[in-house]
């Protein structure tokens, strides 16, 4: 029961009206059990460079699940991933905020995330999306000082009784081998290889 001085509460006479957001606002919900992993793990120290600032740096791209590299931003596949195929497009620079771009790589990454959503359309042939960014760690930034958007591929019926009562996910692909595919997918699209 939501007490009297909640938010949610609004008093009308003797009255408490209690708004049930889930009904006003149906919520779909993906479960992603596995994903515990991540959050249970061990964290790094604060650095002056978050991982996404390691990854840009690095040469293995393989290693670590890059796709596509531009100018300003790269793409990549998450290792602990919320449904086969979720990316994560990330600008070289660290920054925490959208404001904190320059135009060129605003630019950049929204036609990097366009790139990559066409290449799971035509690879993975999903239903539909879930695409956007969590800016802070209580929006749900796991990497709060480095900004990234994530592309979510989505099915109909994605949600299923392996995660939900197993606690187990169905990846029906490793990610190094979905890596190789999509590289080749952005390849075909841009015409020029993608690395």
């Amino acid at each position: 029961m939501i007490p009297d001085c909640h938010p949610l509460a609004l008093r009308s006479g003797a009255l408490t009206f209690i708004f049930n957001l889930t009904k006003v606002f149906p919520m779909d919900t993906l479960h992603a059990p596995w994903r515990i992993q991540y959050i249970l793990a061990p964290k790094s120290p604060p650095s002056d460079t978050s991982l996404f600032v390691q990854i840009a740096r690095s040469s293995e791209d393989e290693k670590n699940l890059v796709i596509a590299r531009g100018r300003s931003c790269f793409a990549m596949l998450n290792a602990y991933p919320y449904t086969a195929g979720h990316l994560l497009i990330v600008p070289y620079r660290q920054c925490a905020d959208l404001g904190e771009l320059a135009d060129n790589e605003l630019t950049e990454l929204m036609r990097l995330t366009c790139r990559c959503q066409e290449a799971l359309k035509r690879l993975m042939k999903p239903d539909g999306f879930n695409i956007g960014l969590n800016l802070g760690k209580v929006a749900g930034a796991g990497i709060a000082e480095h900004l990234h958007i994530h592309i979510v591929p989505r099915w109909l019926g994605d949600t299923n009784f392996m995660p939900v009562l197993g606690q187990t996910t169905v990846l029906p692909q490793a990610l190094n081998e979905l890596a190789a595919q999509l590289r080749s997918t952005l390849e075909t699209l841009a015409g020029t290889p993608a690395n």
